[in-house]
Formats: C-alpha cells, structure tokens, sequence
C-alpha cells in the first residue's frame, strides 16, 4: 500500500499509487485504504463499470458509501454523486450501478 507515515498517530495514503485490484464481482474492482488488523473492517474505494452489479448480501458491520460519480441503487433508493448512505450491521440487500 502507498503510504507516508507523518507523525505517531497519522498514516497518510495516496490512493491514487494504489492499484485498482479485481475483486469477485465482475466490473467492481477495488482499492483498500485500510484494513482493522484485529477484526473485518476496512476502508476502500470501489469502482462500478456501468452495470456492475453485487450479488444479495448481509453486512456483518455498518457499510458506509459515498458516491463520487455515477449512482449506487438497492431495493432502498439511490445514492447519487456527491452523496452517502449507511447500513446498519446486519443489513441485507444487493446493489447496483445503472
């Protein structure tokens, strides 16, 4: 990971050193900023190709989306640029980008 440490208690990345790495959800890779050693949180930025979709699912923990461009959709509603959405921990649905 393309990290700068500046100090005891800051870490900074440049996302833009990171590589875009596949995940196994067609056309959504993804670019992992941080990752809780001692549990399953993470921090990422995932891209959508037009259509991309994921599969049904539950989140173990709150999921926190903010979109930068484009629209994220479930049964819920839409999340547009500019905007962000969470779910709380336990929370089950599939999600796509038009």
């Amino acid at each position: 990971m393309a990290t700068t440490k500046a100090g005891p208690g800051s870490v900074y990345v440049d996302a833009g050193q990171i590589e875009w790495e596949p995940t196994k959800f067609p056309g959504v890779p993804c670019k992992v900023l941080y990752r809780d050693p001692a549990g399953e949180a993470f921090t990422a930025l995932f891209k959508f190709e037009p259509g991309a979709r994921l599969p049904r699912h539950r989140h173990a923990g709150i999921e926190q989306s903010f979109v930068l461009t484009g629209s994220l959709v479930d049964a819920d509603g839409a999340c547009t640029a500019g905007n962000f959405v969470w779910r709380q921990a336990g929370s089950i649905h599939d999600a796509h980008s038009p």
